[in-house]
């Protein structure tokens, strides 16, 4: 049929196109006009597929079966290498691996065996440990190594470190010190966290009419942004969402 064959070369040239401006190699115009269908298809599944954003997604979901299927498969090989070297990276990759099993207690020692000799005062292993101390519920202990961390790298973090300071002052109960971490967070930190915690906190101390303007203005905010900002801060926007609902 007429039509079908013009579609059929509509959809050559346009692969042919691609191929030419992205500098693929010249055999693939032979493969793709010599095989109007086998080629167009070969083409897209070896050339553009394996770039595209759905092969991306495919292959976050194929991880996210294989750690449902095997969820310790990480921890193990930590484990393993930290039996074949015990390197202070080593190390540092087994502790972050426990924090993200749960296991923060664990994580913290590691943190700490780790802040010897040349990485006495390693920024990244201080962050790490003040993290991990803080999920354990060590908030004095968290605070202290932050305020330190803080006093000797002020700009390392310096967003993510002040979260971690404001959520140790929470648990220690040492609420206003945490609400004015938190008001200077809502301003300079990048993502919503800081200012979800913020309007969190103004809810828990009962000042909900300022809460809801701290909600309302992430939300309206966050129109203004890209798709992709908004897919990446769906959790506190979503949060933000439920308390101007409720």
């Amino acid at each position: 049929m007429p039509l079908a064959g013009a579609i059929v070369l509509l959809i050559q040239f346009s692969f042919a196109f691609h191929a030419l401006k992205t500098g693929r190699p010249y055999w693939w115009l032979l493969v793709i006009m010599a095989f109007p269908v086998i080629g167009c298809v070969l083409y897209y599944f070896v050339e553009v597929f394996p770039a595209s954003r759905e092969s991306r997604k495919a292959a976050r979901a194929v991880r996210a079966v294989v750690k449902a299927l095997d969820p310790e498969k990480a921890l193990r090989a930590r484990v393993a290498d930290l039996e074949t070297c015990g390197s202070v990276e080593n190390r540092m990759a087994l502790a972050r691996e426990c924090t993200a099993h749960g296991m923060h207690r664990e994580a913290a020692e590691l943190f700490r065996s780790c802040l010897a000799g040349l990485h006495a005062n390693d920024p990244e292993i201080r962050f790490g440990l003040a993290g991990a101390l803080a999920l354990d519920g060590r908030f004095a202990d968290a605070l202290e190594t932050v305020e330190s961390l803080r006093a000797t790298h002020p700009a390392y973090r310096a967003s993510e470190a002040g979260l971690l300071r404001a959520g140790a002052l929470e648990g220690l109960e040492r609420l206003d010190e945490a609400l004015a971490e938190l008001r200077t967070l809502a301003e300079t930190h990048p993502g919503e966290e800081a200012r979800w915690r913020y309007g969190a906190l103004l809810k828990r101390l009962g000042r909900a009419e300022e809460a809801h303007a701290v909600f309302d203005r992430m939300l309206r905010g966050a129109e203004r942004q890209p798709a992709h900002y908004r897919e990446a801060q769906r959790q506190w926007l979503s949060l933000a969402r439920q308390n101007l609902q409720a």
